[in-house]
Order: structure tokens, then C-alpha cells, then sequence
């Protein structure tokens, strides 16, 4: 049977064959999570996904969030779905069992968040965003505060959202003006200000809604320096009531896509000058303690379009196994019977691209959420090393699901033809859904610069040397299986290119501006990330072989000889598309900067 927007199996292979998770044993913390364990963790998320989430993922496109007598209107679905997400205990699933939580692994608890976004990021994304915010004030808030917002983030009454953009200050964040005026000796202080695009800001499914603020205290320095974190409520008690706190929605977004997932336009002290906010940890902080929520949501950027593309892919296969079109080119006899699309060779390439990408994507954002278990529960240099992988990867698991991601859903509709680009299929919907993706949580050109001018030198490039030892470890495997060896050796050859060209690139650096050096580091991501998606497709063709090498039943077989031909198709498809990337970045001819702004017209 086919799955309907996530394949289970894939996930358990991933966890089990690929990651061996059951590995995070060794760790006192996650020793309840045996296979039985999380066969039950994954087996709830699905059934969630299935009842509360997936079946009203169109009709959330067609009834969408709405601005109307100063209220968020959300689909009636909302309401539901959070609580029987909170009652399944994802919000505080990471959290110690003294704190209401269960401590589940972040390898556990990604692949069933990618259960819920695959089946409708629409809903899941409101309760995560949640999650981050408590996360935010229970690492660095005061007692007064986890006291007065933990338990009502937790029951799922009150959302919780980040809150940095604004309409002068996009991803350049030293440039906000929201100001903070203390009051009382810092009792509170007095927010002013605006943002905008603020994801899950404001919405009838819950009874209030807290911001976790980025401002500047008056008379902080300028720059990032000068940022400080707020917790600032849409309603703040005053003598024991909830009262207004003079933060007003100014309308939501009318979003290409996604309309069921609210962007609001707030601001903060326009109507009565008495908006207040609580400070967070210490003054000028604020930008070092977000980045523990945006840290969080760029993993999980990566996961909702890795999730969408899923849900596209198996919508076009279902198609394709389903519509007759035409016949093989070697078959005249108009006589015949048409075939299924899936027997056409370029139908197959489609779909082995959206699978490439689909499962590629989702084994690097475990892998890196194992990482992200090691880094914070493992002990010693190896806590060391899993938290510089993970560093060194995040701007690929960010982008790459959301820029290839992009891609692959647009074969998804390609697959369909005329049908894919009308509403009577939901990929025209998967399509507009992803496309935000790519600009959440930093653009693919921040993180482009991110990753060529900072994360390749953390701890004098450790990070990489790391990366490249992992990359050997699969290789030498690989090489002594004669089904995989070509592959090895071609990776192995595409790898040294890369150090090359990265090398080449740290020489310009040396000689020229930051301007010469990062203006192609979008391009650098592109191929940097490709050759991660080989070494992840290595790694699973390596599982695969194994798998098939056990004499597992028919279907065993069929979605092993699935995963050997889809890494097969990256290999050939998609690796080779580094030598032109690398003729680019080798180039001595620098376009983007000899082009005056006044010639494009």
C-alpha cells in the first residue's frame, strides 16, 4: 500500500539501519528508549498525523486564517490538533521526567515532528513554536517567570511565537529600533515597537499568546550589543486577572502559501504607550539567547520542507501508479492499452529526483539530530566533536531541504501535468507551502555566508576535518563492496575537489574584501551541501547493501533495491552538477560585483 505523505518505514530505517539510535542507550538519560519504545513514540505521532492533522491540510488552504473585528480566525481544526498534541506530551517531550517531560532524544522526537509536518505543517508548526519559546524561558528565565508562562505554554492554552522582524530590520537584526524603558528598578519595562512576520502571532485557538521579544533597553549600546530578550504577552496579569498588554495586531499576512499558519503585523505600545515586558537572563544578551530558539527552528525549517517535499512525492506517486498515458516509444499499435505514467523512463527520473531529495534530506536532519543528543547529553571529546558537526551542518539542514525541496515538490507536479498546476490535487497547494521555507529563519544567502565565512573556520576548521573523517569512514566502507566502489572512488575524487576549492577560496580571502569572497557563497552551500547528500546517500546505500544481504522478505527487498537505485540516481544525477559549480567558484571573472546597479534596467 502506499504511503500517503510520509513513509514510516524510511523513518525506521533511518533510525535503526542507518543512525543505530538505539545506541543513545549508553546515555542514563535516554535509556528507556529501546526499539520498543520508539516503534510506540512513532507509532502515536502517526496516529495523530492520520486523525487531527493530515485530513485537514487542504481545508485549511481553502478556509484559511483570517483578520476580522480585530481577531485571528483560525480553521476549527487548530484547536483540537494542539491539545491532542499536548496531551501526547510533544510540546515538553525533551524535557527531564521532574519537569513533566519524557526526555526523549532528539533523533526520537524529529522524526515524529517530521510525521507531523508532512501530514500538515499548517497546525504542527503553532505547538513547536511553542516548545522553542518555553524552551527559551526555561533556560534562561528567571523562576518568576517559568513559574508564571512553563505551565501554561506546556498545557498548550497559551502560544508562544519569537518575535525579531521588523518592518526597517529584516535579517539584519542590529538595526532594530523596539525600545525598552525600565520600570520600577527593571520590575518590567516599557516596549515600543513593531515586527512583523511574526509566525503564530496572534489566533483564536488559544487564550493568549507570548512573544519572546528582541528590543533595545534605552541607552544600550548600538549594534547587536545592545539587544535584549523580553517576554512580552499579548494579556499579563494584573492582580491575579489577565488584562490586555496594550499589544495590538495590526492584520496577518496574505501569504502565498501556508495559509493556515498565521504571520502577524504586531505592534507594541501604539494605543495606550503601556506595553509591558519582562527581561529575560541579563541586559544586551538577547541576540546570544535567541539563538537557541533560532538555532532549534532552523533544523526545524529544514524538517517542514523536507516534510512537504514527502507529502508531495507520495501524492505524484500515488498519480503515477494510477493514470494511464500513452505507450512505450517502441510500441506503435494505438490498439494497445495505454500504460501507467510510472512505466514512462522520464516519469521515473522524476520521481527517483523527489525521492533523492525526499530521503536524502531527512536522513541528514536525524543524523543531525542525533548530533544534537550527542552534543548535549554525551560525555567528553565526543560531546565535543557531535556539537561541532552539528554547528558545521546546520546551514545545510536548513537550506538544503528548503532550496532542493522546492525543486522536487515542482517535479511532484510535473508528474501530473495539467492536473499538478489545478486544485483538484494537492501539489499546486505543496508548491506555494514550501516556497517559505527558503526564507525563514535566514535566507539561503545568510546562510551561505554563515557557513563559508564562519562555520569552515570554528576551532581552526575542526569542525570540517571532522566531516571529512566521517566522509572517509563511508568511502573506505564502500569501497569493498563491488556494487558501491565506483561510487566510493567517484566521491572520494568529487571530495578532494571540493578541498580545493575551498582552499583556493580561503587564499582570496587573504588577498581581497569580504565582498570577493563571500559573493558566490550561496553557490558554495549549493555544492558544499551536495557532496553532504552524496556522503548521507553512501551511508544509506551502505544499510541498504546490508539489509539485502540478510534475505529480508519481498518488500523487504523491493525498498532496499529502492534506496540502492534512488543513491545510484544521486550519483549520477545529481554529483556530477558540482564540476560546473566548481568551474564558477574557481573563476577568476567576478560578475555580481562589476555589475552596476544602473545597467539593470
Amino acid at each position: 500500500m502506499l504511503e500517503q505523505y510520509i513513509s514510516s518505514r524510511n523513518l525506521r530505517f533511518v533510525l535503526y539501519e542507518l543512525l543505530d539510535v538505539t545506541q543513545l542507550q549508553k546515555i542514563e538519560r535516554f535509556e528507556a528508549y529501546d526499539r520498543e519504545a520508539i516503534d510506540m513514540t512513532l507509532d502515536a505521532a502517526k496516529q495523530i498525523g492520520d486523525q487531527y492533522l493530515f485530513p485537514f491540510y487542504r481545508a485549511m488552504d481553502k478556509e484559511k486564517a483570517r483578520y476580522a473585528d480585530g481577531e485571528v480566525l483560525v480553521h476549527p481544526s487548530m484547536k483540537p490538533a494542539i491539545m491532542a498534541m499536548v496531551e501526547g506530551g510533544w510540546i515538553n517531550a525533551h524535557d527531564d521526567f521532574e519537569a513533566g517531560g519524557q526526555q526523549m532524544p532528539y533523533a526520537i522526537l524529529n522524526a515524529a515532528t517530521l510525521i507531523f509536518h508532512a501530514a500538515n505543517a499548517n497546525i504542527a508548526c503553532h505547538p513547536f513554536l511553542t516548545t522553542g519559546a518555553a524552551n527559551l524561558i526555561r533556560t534562561f528565565g528567571s523562576a518568576a517567570l517559568n513559574e508564571t508562562y512553563i505551565p501554561n505554554l506546556y498545557n498548550g492554552t497559551w502560544q508562544g511565537t519569537m518575535a525579531l522582524t521588523e518592518p526597517q530590520a529584516g535579517s539584519s537584526l542590529s538595526d532594530i529600533t523596539s525600545s525598552a524603558e525600565p520600570v520600577n528598578d527593571g520590575e518590567y519595562y516599557k516596549i515600543k515597537g513593531q515586527k512583523i512576520y511574526i509566525s503564530g502571532g496572534d489566533h483564536n485557538a488559544v487564550d493568549n499568546v507570548v512573544h519572546l521579544l528582541l528590543a533595545r533597553i534605552k541607552g544600550a549600546p548600538v549594534g547587536t550589543k545592545g539587544i535584549s530578550l523580553f517576554v512580552v504577552p499579548k494579556l499579563r496579569y494584573e492582580n491575579g486577572e489577565l488584562v490586555t498588554n496594550d499589544v495590538t495586531t495590526a492584520g496577518i499576512y496574505g501569504k502565498m502559501g501556508q495559509k493556515g499558519y498565521v504571520a502577524a503585523h504586531l505592534m507594541m505600545g501604539e494605543q495606550h504607550d503601556d506595553c509591558r515586558g519582562y527581561l529575560v537572563g541579563q541586559p544586551n544578551q538577547g541576540l546570544r539567547y535567541m539563538f537557541q530558539m533560532m538555532n532549534e527552528a532552523r533544523i526545524g525549517t529544514g524538517m517542514v520542507a523536507a516534510a512537504t517535499a514527502s507529502a508531495a512525492y507520495y501524492a505524484s506517486l500515488k498519480y503515477a501508479n494510477e493514470r494511464p498515458q500513452g505507450r512505450h516509444p517502441s510500441n506503435k499499435d494505438v490498439h494497445q492499452p495505454q500504460v501507467l505514467i510510472i512505466e514512462h523512463a522520464d516519469v521515473r527520473r522524476m520521481l527517483l529526483y523527489q525521492k533523492a531529495i525526499v530521503e536524502g534530506s531527512i536522513a541528514l536532519l536525524l543524523q543531525c539530530s542525533l548530533y544534537g543528543d550527542l552534543a548535549h547529553h554525551g560525555q567528553g571529546e565526543d560531546a565535543v566533536n557531535a556539537n561541532l558537526l552539528l554547528e558545521l551542518l546546520t546551514p545545510i539542514a536548513k537550506s538544503y531541504p528548503s532550496e532542493m525541496g522546492i525543486h522536487s515538490v515542482s517535479q511532484g507536479m510535473q508528474v501530473l501535468g495539467g492536473a499538478g498546476y489545478t486544485d483538484d490535487f494537492p501539489l499546486e497547494q505543496h508548491y506555494r507551502d514550501i516556497r517559505v521555507n527558503a526564507i525563514y529563519e535566514g535566507t539561503t544567502t545568510i546562510h551561505g555566508m554563515d557557513l563559508l565565512g564562519r562555520k569552515l573556520t570554528m576551532e581552526n576548521g575542526k569542525g570540517l576535518q571532522l566531516l571529512s573523517k566521517e566522509i572517509q569512514t563511508a568511502i573506505e566502507a564502500a569501497l569493498l563492496i563491488p556494487n558501491l566502489k565506483p561510487y566510493a572512488e567517484q566521491l572520494m575524487k568529487t571530495g578532494a575537489s571540493l578541498q580545493e576549492t575551498t582552499v583556493n577560496l580561503f587564499q582570496l580571502a587573504s588577498k581581497e574584501s569580504p565582498e570577493v569572497f563571500l559573493a558566490d557563497a550561496t553557490l558554495y552551500l549549493e555544492y558544499f551541501g551536495t557532496l553532504v547528500l552524496a556522503w548521507i546517500w553512501l551511508k544509506q546505500a551502505l544499510a541498504a547493501e546490508k539489509g539485502l544481504a540478510q534475505n529480508p522478505s519481498t518488500n523487504d527487498q523491493n525498498f532496499y533495491e529502492g534506496k540502492i537505485q534512488t543513491f545510484k540516481y544521486f550519483f549520477e544525477y545529481e554529483l556530477p552538477k558540482m564540476v560546473a559549480m566548481k568551474i564558477r567558484l574557481n573563476s577568476s571573472v567576478r560578475v555580481t560585483l562589476e555589475t552596476r546597479a544602473e545597467v539593470l534596467v
